[in-house]
């Protein structure tokens, strides 16, 4: 089975995450998408939203996709979470599946600052979804055009600050997630 790890903060979760995974699933011909919450990323700061509430809002925006799963063997491990060691678990999991790694532009610019990077190539194939407005240096192996949807978490995290409405930036049960935890309030 060809199966694809997207793995994030999903902090939260929106429709531009959901709208590249069926992209992904799509153009690299995959079984199914493992969505993946990383517990914390070695290059970003700390998440805003608690590890189980994250986790929960990925399972409720993926629930109504039979070809998406979450995952959620990275916040079960200490932190940081690498990739390599997502790989090494999956493959002892489902030694099986041939597996792709689906990561955006902007990470896979960042490929050769990875944890064992060598070992995550052989683990998996690396694929990059390009977006709008990429420099021509962006364009590496394994990059595929991702029109996107110009949607960002960051952008949701300050409009609940502010009290505005992201209906339509994000699945329905995950708004009323956030509203009915008090989320990024």
């Amino acid at each position: 089975m060809r199966v694809g790890i997207f793995g994030g903060s999903f902090d939260p979760v929106h429709h531009g995450h959901l709208r590249a995974a069926q992209w992904a699933l799509e153009a690299f011909l995959l079984d199914r998408i493992l969505l993946i919450p990383a517990r914390q990323s070695p290059f970003k700061a700390a998440c805003f939203a608690p590890d189980q509430d994250r986790h929960a809002m990925l399972r409720l925006a993926a629930r109504d996709n039979p070809s998406f799963a979450v995952d959620d063997c990275e916040l079960r491990r200490e932190a940081p979470s690498y990739t390599v060691d997502t790989l090494r678990q999956l493959a002892e999991r489902e030694p099986l599946n041939q597996w792709t790694v689906i990561v955006g532009s902007d990470a896979g610019l960042g490929l050769p600052g990875w944890r064992d990077v060598a070992e995550v190539q052989k683990l998996a194939e690396i694929r990059i979804l390009g977006r709008p407005g990429d420099p021509e240096s962006a364009r590496v192996d394994g990059f595929v055009y991702f029109p996107g949807l110009g949607i960002s978490s960051t952008e949701l995290r300050e409009s609940v600050r502010a009290g505005r409405s992201v209906r339509y930036l994000t699945p329905e049960s995950v708004r009323l997630y956030i509203e009915e935890k008090g989320l990024y309030k």
